[in-house]
């Protein structure tokens, strides 16, 4: 038998990690909404990954409450992830994966394209959904998994800002919409450069949107998270103070964005 996984949060994605874990043998160990994580880490003080499954508006409550012992074993899979995100609770070196699949009630998993993985326990993650046909790529310098978690951000932050002025799938933003898809994605691009403080390739980064949309073009534009990100991308450009006038237009058409 394989060394124990943590696993928190087991939601639509937690339980396609879990279905590809157990397949590659590790024994899983879920903390639900409610349980008291101490009492797990008891019990499983060592485990290979404490891989955290929760929605990214959860992940600083959760990592405020981890026990210590699972601190240097940290799993991390959110959208709108960055560095900063994990620093902030002094984890150094978590594993994270760049998630490029989708997992909604009642389908089956439904790939986009090969899913990055970098840190210490990329290889257990990149095996274990290996298992269950979900494709990985490890990633071996810190400098390729801030450009991949960058592109995920600029990937949804454009098409669901973009799909609150012109709902549709990405092929048709990209194809009938390009102007305004392209000014999104550049004003998200400052603000991910505010927020890492690190200057970006956006050529590499509009590129690679575009590869991801050709991956899945049917994807709808729009989901239910949408209107939650737009407040959120207008929140942090407010506290670094900086003007997102596309962004912000859109915003102002929806009633949205204001304090």
């Amino acid at each position: 038998m394989r060394e124990p996984v943590v696993l928190i949060g087991v939601g639509e994605m937690g339980g396609v990690f879990a279905r590809g874990l157990l397949r590659a043998g590790h024994p899983v160990y879920p903390v639900n909404r409610g349980d008291d994580p101490a009492a797990v880490a008891a019990a499983v003080p060592a485990p290979a990954l404490a891989l955290v499954a929760v929605r990214e508006d959860a992940l600083h409550e959760v990592l405020d409450r981890l026990p210590g012992p699972w601190r240097d074993r940290v799993g991390l899979l959110q959208n709108e992830l960055l560095p900063e995100d994990w620093r902030r609770h002094r984890i150094g070196s978590p594993t994270v994966i760049s998630v490029w699949f989708e997992k909604k009630p009642g389908q089956d998993v439904k790939v986009i394209l090969p899913s990055p993985v970098h840190g210490p326990a990329a290889g257990l993650l990149a095996r274990a959904l290996a298992t269950i046909g979900i494709p990985t790529r490890i990633l071996d310098h810190e400098e390729e998994l801030l450009h991949e978690l960058v592109l995920k951000n600029v990937y949804i932050l454009t098409t669901n800002i973009a799909g609150l002025a012109v709902d549709g799938t990405v092929a048709e933003l990209w194809a009938r919409h390009r102007p305004l898809a392209e000014g999104i994605a550049a004003e998200v691009i400052r603000l991910q450069e505010a927020l890492t403080g690190r200057s970006l390739d956006r050529d590499a980064l509009i590129r690679d949107m575009a590869a991801a949309f050709a991956g899945d073009p049917d994807h709808r534009c729009m989901g239910r998270s949408a209107p939650r990100r737009l407040d959120r991308a207008l929140a942090l450009a407010r506290e670094h103070g900086l003007g997102l006038p596309r962004i912000e237009e859109i915003a102002r058409g929806r009633g949205a964005g204001r304090d």
